[in-house]
Formats: C-alpha cells, sequence, structure tokens
C-alpha cells in the first residue's frame, strides 16, 4: 500500500548551522575556529537560498567533564 505524505509546511523553515570545537581551541572562550566555522557555513546557507540561521556550537562538554565545569 502506497502512502502518500500530504502534510504541508507552514512558516519559515529554520535552517540549523552546527559548529564544533576543536581540540586546539579548547582553552578558548569562542575560538578562531568557532567563529570561522560561523562565517562559513553562512555564507554557504546564503549562497544557497538558505535563511532563518540558527547555530548550534558542541562547545567541547562531555557527559565526563560537564560536571567539572559546572
Amino acid at each position: 500500500m502506497n502512502r502518500k505524505n500530504n502534510s504541508k509546511i507552514t512558516g519559515p523553515l529554520l535552517t540549523a548551522l552546527y559548529c564544533r570545537l576543536s581540540l586546539e581551541d579548547g582553552k578558548d572562550n569562542e575560538s578562531m575556529s568557532i567563529s570561522n566555522q560561523k562565517l562559513l557555513l553562512k555564507d554557504y546557507a546564503e549562497k544557497n537560498g538558505m535563511f532563518n540561521c540558527e547555530y548550534y556550537v558542541d562547545d567541547g562538554f562531555t557527559g565526563r567533564n560537564f560536571v567539572e565545569v559546572r
């Protein structure tokens, strides 16, 4: 039996931009790596018609070191 998805998207779409902290930059608040990634991702998104961008940054916290940092 074939199913057809009739759901329609309403409202503006969100473009998720993911940045990951590199090991070399782990000591900086916002590293050059993260800053550069944000610029590259935003440029790519805009050139490909993606707007309404939201950044998601992996700041290097893991389950192991999260408690130590708090």
